[in-house]
């Protein structure tokens, strides 16, 4: 499997913006295909991008199990998830994307999930680099969508507030046992001059090592008030600046 990075944080705190980033540098940097992961329920990674995911997995959860006696003849259920799971797949230059959608509501999914997350775990393994956008919850890696995740970013605003959800987040993260070998907090939209010292003493009061953090930038407000997707911000963004600082000193990649 290839690198994984996973990014959370609360609505709002810039996490799809600075994952869209990171699949930009990645396929930017490296030339290398990247896996795109909309783990967050209010999925717009797709529009950040500049794609449109038609269906999603919890979609495809729920029309296998009300349709779940009408798999194509001669096709087992195995099969049939898989192919569904393909049609689920956006491709696009330099990276595909797929769509979690939301978790499951009542009833009883075992067999499908378990199904689901061995093709998922195929599909990971067949990235050189997997970028998952996950909500502050992180309810699809609870539950194993892949099996362990490289680094976590914990985006927060610029406000003390936010850097104690992004430590809350990380213990939620502890709780539940996930398989994160680094993480760290990125605080997005920073006004005036830099972070406030303040924020970066609670965090390390809290034991979470600041990774950076990102100025606000007009760029990304009117690119976002235009539907254009971020791919597109020029190479002089103080925001896709500051995500490519942060990636050069974070991320640990070995030469193909």
């Amino acid at each position: 499997m290839g690198l994984v990075i996973a990014t959370s944080g609360k609505g709002g705190t810039g996490k799809t913006t600075f994952s869209a980033l990171t699949v930009r540098y990645l396929k930017e940097r490296y030339g290398r295909q990247v896996l795109a992961v909309d783990a967050d329920s209010n999925a717009n990674l797709d529009a950040v991008l500049g794609v449109r995911a038609e269906k999603t997995v919890g979609q495809l959860r729920e029309h296998i199990t009300e349709n779940v006696n009408r798999a194509p003849a001669g096709m087992s259920k195995d099969m049939w998830v898989e192919m569904m799971l393909q049609q689920a797949l956006v491709e696009a230059d330099g990276f595909d994307l797929i769509s979690m959608g939301r978790p499951e509501g009542p009833g009883c999914y075992c067999y499908l999930n378990n199904v689901f997350r061995r093709y998922l775990d195929i599909m990971v393994n067949n990235y050189d680099f997997v970028v998952m956008d996950n909500e502050a919850g992180m309810e699809h890696l609870s539950r194993r969508t892949t099996r362990g995740v490289d680094i976590m970013f914990i985006l927060s605003d610029a406000t003390v507030r936010g850097v104690e959800t992004a430590l809350r987040i990380r213990d939620l993260a502890r709780e539940m046992k996930l398989e994160l070998k680094r993480l760290a907090l990125v605080v997005a939209r920073v006004g005036g001059e830099g972070l406030p010292e303040a924020l970066r003493e609670r965090a390390e009061e809290g034991n979470l090592a600041v990774a950076g953090w990102i100025p606000d930038d007009p760029l990304v407000r009117r690119m976002d008030e235009e539907g254009r997707p971020l791919l597109e911000l020029p190479e002089d963004s103080a925001a896709w600046m500051a995500v490519r600082g942060i990636l050069d000193a974070w991320l640990e990649v070995k030469a193909p």
